[in-house]
């Protein structure tokens, strides 16, 4: 489907938001690599991406992306239709506050960190921790991501949704099975959704309202500046990254287990693990996507040769690529040939 086909398929009025052909994923992607997509869809606002929505063909693939982080596109590129989100859904009120608590509504496309300052701006505790995540809050919603303790559904009031039939609805928590970096929306929730006319049961967070904690302002801007002055020191935000590549292993830590093995600085092409944390992969200056997930590969492969563990991959993978198998085999044999312990 190109360009004018999807603009015919939305009706005579047109969409207020950029249609973008055969984009370069690289600038949308906090990795800084990977192919195209086939289009991308940079919305106006929330009444613009769900008209898009609307009239797009029903086997049409879809990805959400806010920031890029914890995404990787193959080299190959994306079929269908990227969604960016950043700097569009970017809605960021205080909707209540009194003397105990708050409620903030934040759209999919805001940043994490700034939802932080914004509620210590409020004298609002409990989402200081946000601060260190590297996304916005539409991801960090699909994925409970948290850091230092706390987690993002913790503070969740509710969500909205927009679902394939270019609905948009509110749902609670109570909608969802939520775990360690997990959201999955109940059997029963889909069934519902079903019939009310959403046959493929698809459906996005674009925002969330968050319900905080009075506090003092001082404490939260002292608390969040700790905790980036923490991340900088551990993390190594001087290199494209995506941020932890695999999730905690119930009663340990990934960056543990991987540094065990001896697989600090291991690289293939430009993609490293990183020396400062070594639950990261950067990208050393001209990594290609599929650099990165043969480094993923063989580090998971490693880790479960030596420890006897599994990592979970926590970034998410997407597109095609025709060369990746290929590299990643080189990379596992230069591992084998190597004298890592």
């Amino acid at each position: 489907m190109d360009m004018s086909e999807i603009r015919l398929t939305h009706g005579l009025r047109a969409l207020r938001g950029e249609i973008r052909m055969n984009e370069s994923m690289k600038k949308y992607t906090s990795w800084r690599a990977g192919g195209e997509a086939e289009r991308l869809y940079i919305p106006a606002d929330l009444a613009d991406l769900a008209q898009f929505i609307r009239g797009l063909p029903e086997d049409e693939p879809v990805y959400m992306v806010g920031l890029g982080s914890n995404l990787l596109v193959r080299d190959g590129g994306v079929r269908g239709t990227v969604v960016v989100l950043h700097a569009r859904l970017n809605d960021l009120r205080l909707e209540q506050h009194d003397e105990h608590e708050g409620l903030i509504v934040a759209g999919a496309g805001v940043a994490c960190a700034k939802v932080a300052r914004f509620a210590a701006l409020h004298s609002l505790a409990g989402a200081e921790f946000l601060a260190g995540i590297p996304g916005t809050v539409g991801g960090a919603l699909a994925m409970n991501a948290g850091c230092y303790g706390a987690e993002t559904w913790g503070v969740v009031e509710h969500v909205q949704i927009l679902n394939r039939a270019g609905q948009l609805r509110e749902r609670l928590p109570g909608d969802y099975e939520i775990g360690y970096r997990h959201v999955m929306l109940k059997l029963e929730s889909v069934t519902r959704d079903q019939k009310g006319g959403n046959p493929s049961g698809e459906e996005w967070f674009v925002g969330g309202g968050f319900r905080l904690l009075r506090g003092e302002d001082a404490a939260s801007r002292k608390k969040i500046k700790e905790l980036l002055a923490r991340r900088i020191s551990t993390q190594p935000l001087n290199l494209p990254n995506a941020g932890s590549v695999f999730r905690n292993p119930p009663g340990d830590h990934a960056a543990r287990l991987i540094e065990s093995c001896g697989l600090k600085g291991f690289r293939a092409g430009g993609a490293m693990v990183s020396f400062k944390h070594a639950n990261f992969i950067v990208n050393t200056g001209d990594a290609t996507a599929a650099e990165i997930e043969a480094v993923i590969a063989a580090v998971r492969e490693t880790v479960k040769e030596k420890a006897g563990i599994e990592l979970v991959q926590e970034v998410r993978i997407i597109g095609s690529s025709h060369e990746s198998s290929q590299i990643q085999k080189s990379a596992t044999d230069n591992l084998i040939g190597d004298d890592r312990s």
